[in-house]
């Protein structure tokens, strides 16, 4: 189980309509989603990793703490939320060692995984595997294994791979189930909100039968917040993309996590090799 902390008004389909230098006068939510979050997962017994923004965690440095007394793993998002195929490799080099110093002050642990914004690293910015091992990182999962119009790399392997040879970096892509030849998103986001819950928990299952593998899902705080303000002039499509059942989401996610048994990242995959 995954969460990509941010704020609503940091998503990258926002991107044309907030202008980035606004952040800081935006209202911000994320605090609070964060915190039902992990009252769903205390109650439902779940572990997770929370990859967290180093915008997000120098604002909000005690909230970064109770996600990590709580027992889950802190993992990096990067900083400043730019997708990785918009920065040269030396400014994302800055970006995730920036993010990674951040989240380990605030914590006091070490921080193993990153996952890029909007899963952008792809076969044009191969590159990027290695700014992550120069940073000290020692897994990814940064690769949607999917065809998407705003990410995705849909030739990609579909478990757990080592993208550069002789390297110890891992990728973990998120989940998808192979169904008449394609890949169908089974791992979250917005697919999760706009399916019916059945849907999902049928892909994740044939994965865990058929695979015989685990599992991994992402979801984001303000995806369980119907209220959050609702900036203007939006474009039809990326209004239904990130208004589509929020108040449902919530739900949703308390129903996976009963219904699956989940638990950090690091655990799952790093504990085994």
């Amino acid at each position: 189980m995954s969460v990509d902390v941010e704020d609503y008004f940091q998503v990258s389909a926002f991107a044309p309509y907030i202008d980035r230098a606004h952040w800081d006068a935006m209202p911000c939510r994320v605090e609070r989603n964060v915190d039902r979050i992990l009252g769903v997962f205390e109650g439902k017994g779940v572990k997770a990793t929370f990859f967290t923004l180093g915008w997000i965690a120098e604002r909000y440095p005690a909230m970064v703490r109770r996600i990590h007394a709580a027992g889950h793993e802190i993992a990096s998002h990067g900083h400043g939320h730019q997708r990785v195929s918009e920065q040269t490799p030396e400014a994302f080099f800055d970006d995730i060692l920036r993010a990674k110093l951040v989240l380990e002050d605030v914590t006091g642990a070490a921080v193993s995984g990153y996952r890029a914004p909007s899963f952008s690293i792809n076969g044009t910015t191969p590159w990027a595997w290695d700014m992550l091992r120069r940073a000290g990182y020692r897994y990814s999962s940064s690769v949607y294994p999917v065809r998407h119009d705003h990410y995705g790399m849909r030739d990609a392997p579909r478990f757990p791979f080592y993208p550069t040879l002789g390297a110890d970096l891992l990728e973990l892509p998120i989940t998808t189930a192979r169904v008449l030849s394609r890949n169908l998103p089974a791992g979250g986001g917005g697919y999760f909100r706009l399916l019916p819950y059945a849907v999902s928990r049928w892909m994740i299952a044939r994965v865990n039968a058929q695979d015989g593998r685990p599992g991994i899902f992402y979801f984001h705080p303000w995806e369980i917040d119907p209220d959050q303000p609702r900036p203007g002039k939006l474009d039809p499509k990326t209004r239904f993309r990130h208004y589509v059942n929020l108040r449902r989401t919530q739900r949703r996610i308390s129903t996976l996590a009963q219904d699956f048994r989940w638990d950090r990242i690091d655990r799952i995959f790093l504990e085994q090799e």
